[in-house]
């Protein structure tokens, strides 16, 4: 498959994305959020394949993350507007595009690692809040600008508030947010900072403990947690015993045992 606005590597069971226009610190075009659907659609497309990509990186060219999205897609699309037929909407058609790439990435069975330097803002800091495992470099600059815009941060904000919870998502909304990567540290934006010197041996770090997990066991984990946001743990109890137990008695389950108890990698564990 190839790309124009973004370049995908596989090395082994790592999809490595890069937002590649560093001419514009990787703005958010139309066609950068078609190509991140197609990319993650095609690794999800290996699953259970000798193949099979297991986790995506997603980082920036240039030393830049993402500075949100791209203004010459939205003048366009005012433009559009203007003489749009009734019960159409190109304005909202754009931002509902951005939405659907954001959710895909975050309902994903694969772990999703986002590399965070230079600019993140905006739709940036949307697609960094729906990573697994988010690293920040000292460089990192998080901002959310919108309503200093006259705008609404409208398909960012229900990620952020799953992200940092209602308080510090309200906050960040209200003062047009600007935070450096200590403070996104702190409040839980991003789970790591590191030097950018250091990023890569981070990144590599957190890949190799991902790919000790089983893949299965992952993906089943990820699944309940989301629903474990919207429902009080009692109701979960039935439906998280069944996944424990098909889980147990699956190949994951009796590899990854018979690996503990015979003191070896069980063979989801890359060599």
């Amino acid at each position: 498959m190839t790309f124009i606005a973004i370049s995908a590597v596989n090395t082994g069971a790592v999809l490595e994305i890069t937002l590649n226009r560093p001419e514009v610190r990787n703005a958010m075009s139309l066609a950068m959020v078609s190509e991140l659907r197609q990319a993650l659609a095609q690794a999800e497309s290996t699953i259970c394949t000798p193949e099979a990509t297991r986790v995506v990186v997603l980082r920036g060219a240039g030393g830049h993350f993402c500075a949100g999205g791209d203004l010459k897609d939205m003048a366009i699309a005012r433009m559009r507007a203007m003489e749009a037929p009734a019960g159409t909407d190109p304005i909202a058609e754009v931002n509902a595009a951005f939405g659907r790439m954001c959710a895909a990435f975050a309902d994903t069975p694969l772990a999703v690692v986002a590399v965070l330097e230079g600019t993140v803002m905006g739709g940036g800091l949307g697609l960094a809040c729906v990573a697994d495992v988010a690293i920040a470099t000292e460089t990192a600059s998080f901002r959310l600008p919108e309503t200093s815009l006259g705008v609404v941060p409208a398909q960012i904000a229900p990620f952020l508030v799953e992200r940092l919870g209602y308080s510090q998502a309200k906050r960040l909304a209200v003062t047009g947010g600007k935070l450096d990567a200590a403070q996104a540290l702190q409040i839980g934006l991003v789970h790591q900072q590191v030097a950018t010197a250091d990023v890569d041996a981070a990144l590599q770090a957190v890949l190799a403990d991902i790919l000790a997990c089983a893949p299965g066991a992952l993906a089943a984990t990820k699944t309940l947690m989301a629903k474990a946001r919207w429902n009080a743990p009692a109701a979960l109890v039935d439906e998280a015993a069944a996944i424990f137990s098909r889980a147990a008695q699956g190949p994951e389950g009796q590899e990854g045992t018979g690996a503990f108890l015979q003191k070896r990698k069980p063979n989801w564990v890359p060599a």
